[in-house]
């Protein structure tokens, strides 16, 4: 996905070990560029795929679905696709994994939740963004494309998430870089992994990741 408004040019990503809410080394989210940690012995995994904008995040989440319903798996969730007029972007639209669609945020959209120069529609995107995270069947996997600045504008898909990384789903989210104090305190959490997307390894994180969610192995 391109780069959305919002954030801060030139930021650099958060180094790795930052402190959880401990303050202490045993409370540092694991960090990594690959898809190979564990999220505990107990606990499904709960994984933040983040990266600068424009590198990828959206297609990984997106191939990783197809991925994992190949493989046997079912998903929940949606994920956030750019409208264009031409070669402008006009906005952006949520779609669900089930099919349901709405818009996010649209230039002509006045107000009163702005990002930018987008108008934020807020009850559009929660009546197919809540559904899709609270409606995930059993044996699910939660794809959530993204945690960015318009979805978190919603007090209600906050709470929702919040409510959603407790329950026992593993669960997929795409972050920024850029500094929001939700994702922040989602990227302490001790039972969080955050996996940097990269050029170098956005093309191999798809099957990394649906092999260790459980889809059966190709072939």
């Amino acid at each position: 996905m391109t780069e959305r408004p919002g954030g801060r040019p030139g930021e650099r990503a958060p180094v790795a070990g930052a402190q959880g809410h401990g303050g202490g080394p045993s409370a540092r989210a694991p960090r990594s560029d690959h898809a190979g940690g564990s999220a505990g012995p107990h606990r499904p995994p709960r994984i933040l795929l983040r990266g600068r904008p424009g590198v990828g995040k959206t297609t990984v989440v997106a191939r990783l679905a197809e991925r994992l319903r190949a493989g046997g798996v079912p998903v929940a969730g949606f994920l956030t696709r750019e409208v264009r007029a031409g070669a402008a972007r006009r906005g952006f639209l949520v779609e669900s994994f089930d099919g349901r669609r709405g818009v996010l945020a649209d230039v002509r959209i006045p107000g009163p939740v702005r990002v930018g120069k987008y108008g934020v529609d807020v009850a559009g995107f929660n009546q197919v963004a809540l559904p899709a995270l609270e409606g995930a069947p059993a044996g699910a996997v939660v794809l959530v494309d993204e945690l960015g600045k318009m979805e978190l504008a919603s007090e209600r898909f906050r709470a929702a998430v919040e409510e959603l990384l407790e329950r026992p789903v593993p669960v997929v989210a795409t972050v920024h870089v850029h500094r929001h104090p939700f994702t922040d305190a989602l990227v302490a959490r001790p039972d969080v992994e955050v996996v940097e997307v990269t050029p170098g390894n956005r093309d191999r994180l798809p099957e990394a990741l649906a092999a260790r969610l459980g889809a059966t192995p190709r072939g």
